[in-house]
């Protein structure tokens, strides 16, 4: 299904769709009407005697610097070049394919004064899978994406490398033209509306929405299959204990964990044993943090849904004709949101590195062998993947500090207060790929430890987990290399496939 530009806002499934499943891309033929209108009122701001940022003036600290109208084209070339100032390994090309896509968007809504041109040539690159390089390092969150949107304007005039749909690296002239499709030549205004917004962070933080969405949902799975394997209580996830405290996403998380270890020999086998008084804070508190992140997810969606339909930019025309400054492109919405999100996905991670440690630990795990192992001593088990797993955490935790409050002005204290949400963007994708390795190593602990309980059998909906990951991974016995099994278990993680396990019994997770 091709997501077209209509002049409004996007939802995050279609960016989610262009920028990591290929989607194609359209533009309305009433969104093209919207942006020649507004294309007309900029066409007459430029030949005016007053002086319009950006259209006949220069940029940040050179606002009051004149520009002759013959030399505006000159001037929006020149800004690229300048800004394409990023360094650092290129982001990922998901990151650029959904930047791309929503500066698209913004253009199409028909308040940025360009060509229809201008748009349509974002979405030629998308179609034919010609992904501008965008260094990872240059971007402050204000102004907008500056320079890695400055990189997806420069392979838009033909210059500066990309990355082609083999995912080979070539010259961004040579891609245009394999792909028959035509640099374009920047009139007024043009260069200034193709990187004054906060497409990198937002795209950012809508492919980080649908992985957390994904990664909270195994967190309840890994969860209730650690607390089977520690011979734990599903006592106190019953609904009517949540409603005393009614915080939403503690409600969906409890409910999750009741009907994933329904009908569970192993809690059967203990239900009335005076152990299951009180399990410990990682087990019986589960919902409160799971939960506490579901409700942030929340948040940060409503943050991002009023951005996916906002025009941002500077200036930007207004239906009367009138071009307007403004400070709309400032990104401490989103930068708020990254780092909420990043904070509730490292303690997600932490909370299941402590149910790890506790299945490890002979002590504390009811009876298991000491860190799972076929012949404790001769074999070490899965003692080393918790080390590998409290890393994770400790590097999560440093993580976590927010980038929002780290404020470096910039351009000549024009731009004296900036967002850093691109970095709280980038730190907070980093946080849930570690998420993800740090679930990977609870499942393969909770699982192993869940055969170690036999002849009694866990719910019908983790053994079906179970039964999925060991089509990748070998159950208990001496030890192997563990990394390539974190790996397997990590790829079932991400490709959603221990979710849909698990929803094949009890049905849709919340």
């Amino acid at each position: 299904m091709t997501v077209t530009l209509r002049g409004g806002g996007l939802t995050e499934d279609q960016v989610v769709a262009v920028a990591r499943h290929g989607e194609k891309v359209a533009l309305a033929a009433a969104a093209r009407t919207k942006m020649e209108r507004s294309r007309a009122r900029v066409e007459r701001a430029a030949a005016s005697r007053e002086p319009v940022y950006g259209v006949s003036t220069g940029f940040g600290a050179l606002a009051g610097t004149r520009v002759a109208p013959l030399r505006q084209p000159e001037l929006q070339l020149a800004l690229i070049r300048s800004h394409a100032a990023g360094v650092g390994a290129p982001v990922d090309v998901e990151v650029v394919r959904a930047t791309m896509l929503l500066r698209a968007r913004t253009l199409a809504m028909g308040m940025s004064g360009v060509r229809p041109l201008l748009a349509e040539a974002l979405i030629g690159m998308l179609n034919e899978g010609i992904t501008p390089l965008v260094p990872r390092y240059g971007s402050v969150g204000c102004s907008g994406d500056l320079a890695p949107l400055a990189h997806i304007g420069l392979a838009l005039v033909g210059e500066g490398e990309v990355v082609d749909p083999q995912g080979g690296r070539r010259t961004a002239a040579q891609a245009l033209k394999s792909a028959r499709l035509k640099a374009v030549k920047l009139e007024t205004k043009e260069g200034l509306a193709l990187i004054n917004g906060t497409d990198g962070m937002l795209g950012m933080l809508l492919l980080a929405c649908t992985d957390a969405e994904r990664l909270f949902k195994t967190a309840d799975v890994t969860a209730a299959m650690s607390a089977e394997a520690l011979l734990g209580t599903d006592r106190t996830f019953q609904s009517r204990l949540q409603e005393v405290r009614p915080h939403p996403g503690q409600a969906a998380s409890a409910a999750n964990l009741t009907r994933l270890m329904s009908d569970s020999q192993i809690v059967a086998s203990h239900r009335h044993s005076q152990h299951t008084v009180q399990d410990s804070y990682s087990v019986r508190c589960s919902p409160q943090v799971a939960g506490a992140a579901r409700d942030t997810l929340d948040f940060v969606r409503r943050i991002a849904e009023v951005e996916l339909s906002s025009t941002i930019d500077n200036p930007i025309v207004m239906e009367n004709g009138d071009v307007e400054s403004n400070g709309n492109f400032h990104g401490e919405p989103l930068a708020f949101a990254a780092d909420f999100l990043a904070i509730a996905a490292a303690e997600v991670g932490s909370i299941a590195e402590r149910r790890v440690d506790r299945l490890l630990d002979p002590h504390r795990s009811q009876g298991l062998p000491a860190f799972l192992a076929d012949e404790p001593g001769v074999n070490s088990g899965l003692m080393v993947a918790q080390y590998t797993a409290a890393a994770l955490v400790a590097e999560n935790r440093r993580l976590a500090a927010p980038a929002s409050v780290d404020s470096i002005p910039t351009s000549g204290m024009q731009e004296d207060h900036v967002s850093m949400g691109w970095g709280a963007a980038l730190k907070l994708r980093t946080v849930l790929d570690n998420l993800a390795h740090i679930l990977a190593v609870e499942l393969c602990a909770a699982a192993r430890a869940q055969e170690l309980r036999r002849p009694l059998e866990p719910s019908p909906a983790t053994s079906a987990v179970r039964v999925a990951l060991r089509k990748q991974v070998a159950g208990v016995g001496p030890d192997r290399i563990v990394a390539p099994e974190l790996a397997a278990a990590e790829a079932l993680i991400r490709g959603g496939s221990i979710v849909e396990a698990a929803e094949s019994v009890v049905g849709t997770l919340r």
